[in-house]
């Protein structure tokens, strides 16, 4: 049976954190979805079109992922796709407290496991919140954020 694994979260913008959480989450799965979630009470930089279009121009020559967007319950749309996974990374232990609280909810609705990728040390000072209040101001962001997801081209001059 195919490994298939959920890495869900809004991506606004994708980080170095994220791709790194990516690279080796493939190691574990034989697939692996980024879930760009719908999250109407977030106020994102880029708009999902244009997330949606990084991410699926940043992994085009991957064949064991898939980047789709949802707008339900995580754990519905893990039983839609087929995911028995669901990827995380943990750069801080409010981080950890908050994604266990969730994967014991999730277990206990669905049993679907939740993997836990602690982020390399390199990448704990890198969140997306942090690169979207560089981008507000203008500033580069080139060491935060894959090169490969031409971030630029899509700000709004």
């Amino acid at each position: 049976m195919k490994k298939i694994a959920l890495f869900p979260g809004t991506f606004d913008p994708f980080t170095l954190g994220h791709e790194s959480i990516v690279e080796r989450g493939l190691n574990l799965v034989d697939e692996l979805i980024i879930a760009i979630g719908i999250n109407t009470n977030k106020k994102t930089h880029f708009s999902l079109e244009q997330r949606l279009e990084m991410l699926e121009n940043l992994y085009a020559n991957e064949p064991r992922i898939k980047v789709q967007t949802y707008n339900c319950l995580t754990l519905d749309f893990a039983s839609q796709v087929g995911a028995k996974f669901i990827l995380r990374g943990i750069r801080s232990m409010n981080d950890f407290e908050f994604e266990k609280s969730i994967a014991d909810v999730n277990h206990c609705i669905s049993k679907i496991e939740t993997l836990v990728l602690f982020t390399k040390p390199k990448f704990i000072h890198i969140s997306s919140s942090i690169v979207r209040e560089l981008l507000t101001f203008e500033k580069n962001v080139d060491e935060f954020v894959p090169k490969k997801l031409n971030i630029y081209k899509y700000l709004i001059k």
